[in-house]
């Protein structure tokens, strides 16, 4: 009884020790486990992937019509070469953190701030500031009888929350973009803490830094929020937060109907890990702040909203859209009506592969129905007839960073501490084996009766 109990306490004191406190995450990290660390630093992929950012930045200058995507091209590109030199010739326990420093700002804080001084951006900038102006003085972010492309907000009414910044701060600061970027980068912490990672700071601004994010944060921006906010309700829902999840959930579907699809994998989710009462509070909620911020828009501006927000990124509006992009189902549209009708044929079939897979085989992690869920839009927008290039951040940073969460959370446990209590659910190892010679303890025989002992002494 006594080694039973022994092994058992010996059990769960060691699986308390798998999981580090806080203070001493970092320390941890900074050895030869972490990802991101400067003892797993390798510099030859980390040249070759600044080498390529280079690459792709300057190709803009040269194929871009826009003055925003050249001005960035140039910046970006100087950065990342630089940042390419850095971790090649930085000794090592500098080299990486020096190099993704430098090609934050390059790719970043530079154009981005040149930008707002010169007060350029793409048309979506304006868009959604506009639109705010116009529900300040006519109470509907929408123009009723738009003339040209221009006068379109293909965007549900949430988005014009991005746009109020403008009206009370100073230009640079009232810029939409700024806004867009802060809210991405608060989603992405929120979503990291989730997933329980380990140290942020060199992992964050990696990404931040990477093309997929840097072009859209220092040119236009309005896809980021978006995205943020999917990753933070699916991490909310693998953690059974319900209510918060479909709050998030909420706001995210009134910013653009791309998100739409993430409701379904987050209620699924949340199924899984929590059980109907969880998902139904999560649909509640949901409903609730979506439809209190588009509802009642829809109800006084139908057609506008149908023409604008739907009609117009597929395609089907009477004022085509400019964006253009090789993707097959835009390649497919335009081949005439019966292209449009086969691109919007296998658009739907796509989407009903996606929800039989998600039925047959729901997701149980944040990890997993991050993954469904990007591929459900990766195949929505390769297969779209209006589908572009910028699109793709969604499933990209839906896949990328719940990984990279998850790969520096794992990089922290083999390190013990006596002091840090396992989370729940964490799987307790396998007891330690006993030990050939066990420490001496007293005497069992002292226990019996004495009777017994007399018979023991007298029969040896």
């Amino acid at each position: 009884m006594t080694t039973t109990h022994a092994r058992s306490g010996e059990a769960r004191r060691a699986a308390a020790r798998l999981w580090l406190p806080r203070q001493r995450a970092e320390q941890h990290a900074s050895g030869p486990d972490g990802p991101f660390s400067t003892g797993a630093f390798r510099r030859l992929p980390w040249v070759l992937a600044a080498l390529g950012c280079a690459g792709w930045a300057f190709a803009f200058p040269l194929i871009s019509s826009l003055a925003s995507q050249r001005a960035w091209g140039w910046s970006a590109g100087v950065g990342y070469l630089l940042a390419a030199l850095s971790a090649a010739l930085l000794p090592r326990p500098h080299a990486l953190r020096a190099a993704v420093g430098i090609a934050l700002a390059g790719a970043v804080a530079v154009p981005l701030g040149l930008l707002l001084a010169r007060g350029e951006a793409q048309s979506e900038v304006w868009v959604v500031q506009e639109s705010a102006t116009r529900l300040l003085h006519t109470g509907s972010p929408y123009l009723l009888h738009p003339t040209n492309w221009t006068g379109y907000t293909p965007y549900l009414p949430g988005m014009t929350l991005f746009g109020f910044p403008h009206l009370i701060l100073p230009s640079v600061l009232g810029d939409a973009r700024v806004w867009f970027l802060v809210t991405f980068l608060a989603c992405l912490v929120a979503t990291w803490r989730l997933l329980r990672g380990g140290p942020l700071a060199v992992p964050l601004a990696a990404v931040v830094a990477s093309p997929l994010v840097a072009l859209p944060a220092a040119v236009s921006g309005v896809d980021l929020p978006m995205i943020g906010g999917c990753c933070l309700a699916l991490a909310l829902a693998g953690r059974g937060h319900g209510a918060r999840a479909g709050v998030v959930l909420g706001l995210v579907c009134a910013l653009k109907w791309t998100a739409w699809p993430a409701v379904p994998v987050a209620l699924l989710l949340l199924l899984q890990v929590r059980g109907r009462r969880a998902a139904l509070r999560g649909v509640g909620w949901t409903l609730l702040v979506g439809g209190a911020l588009v509802l009642p828009f829809a109800l006084a501006f139908p057609g506008a909203m149908l023409e604008q927000v739907v009609r117009f990124p597929l395609g089907l509006s009477t004022v085509k859209t400019p964006a253009g992009s090789p993707l097959p189902g835009h390649l497919l549209a335009q081949l005439g009506p019966a292209g449009r009708t086969a691109s919007l044929a296998l658009f739907g079939l796509g989407g009903l592969a996606i929800c039989v897979w998600l039925l047959v085989r729901p997701p149980r992690d944040a990890k997993a129905a991050c993954d469904r869920l990007a591929l459900g839009v990766a195949t929505a927008f390769l297969l779209a007839p209006a589908g572009r290039f910028g699109y793709l951040q969604l499933p990209v940073l839906l896949a990328l960073w719940p990984r990279l969460a998850l790969g520096t959370s794992r990089a922290l446990i083999p390190a013990l501490h006596d002091d840090c209590p396992a989370p729940d659910g964490a799987p307790a190892p396998a007891p330690p084996p006993a030990e050939a010679d066990p420490a001496p303890g007293p005497d069992p025989t002292l226990a019996e009766p004495s009777s017994t002992r007399s018979a023991r002494s007298a029969h040896p």
